[in-house]
């Protein structure tokens, strides 16, 4: 009886590791297929506001890398280091400057990114606005941009609001 009834229990427990074993394995393999599907998930997102033909366009129209004048030399500088900045403000894609805003209301990512004349246009009209539109002696932006400044406003006004967006707890 010793040896027969400890042999049963041998068996017993040989199925109760089986099944932990697949149990352990199945959660193994869902685990690595959800982290695959979170990997590929990451990989393809994109930002929620702007889009790159925009800034291709405005970089096409008023940046002239290869001039040998020293304020479209700075400007085509500051556009290279403002990047998005041109027409946002801080980090959030949603937040932009007098010049992202006037060029939202002619423009539309969803329908508009691939629309090189409607963009160009576009920036045209914006350009023969004022920057700022209570200051009747504002200048346009396009005077803006002869001046060699960015139409939004300074690239450091925009990243520091930045910083005072980010920390809520400062005064």
């Amino acid at each position: 009886m010793g040896w027969t009834s400890f042999a049963g229990e041998r068996s017993a427990n040989r199925g109760s590791n089986r099944s932990n074993r697949r149990m352990k394995r199945g959660f193994l393999l869902g685990m690595i297929g959800a982290l695959a599907a979170a990997a590929a998930f990451l990989l393809n997102a994109r930002p929620a506001k702007g889009d790159k033909s925009f800034r291709d366009e405005f970089i096409a129209k008023y940046v002239k890398p290869d001039s040998t004048d020293a304020t479209d030399k700075a400007f085509a500088a500051t556009c290279d280091k403002a990047k998005c900045n041109i027409c946002h403000e801080g980090i959030s894609k949603k937040n932009r400057n007098a010049y992202g805003k006037e060029l939202a209301k002619l423009l539309k990512r969803e329908t508009d990114k691939d629309d090189k004349p409607k963009i160009q246009a576009a920036l045209d009209k914006v350009a023969a606005m004022k920057a700022n539109p209570k200051d009747p002696k504002s200048p346009t932006f396009a005077g803006l941009i002869k001046a060699g400044k960015l139409p939004g406003g300074d690239l450091k006004q925009s990243t520091e609001k930045t910083a005072e967006a980010s920390s809520p707890g400062r005064p």
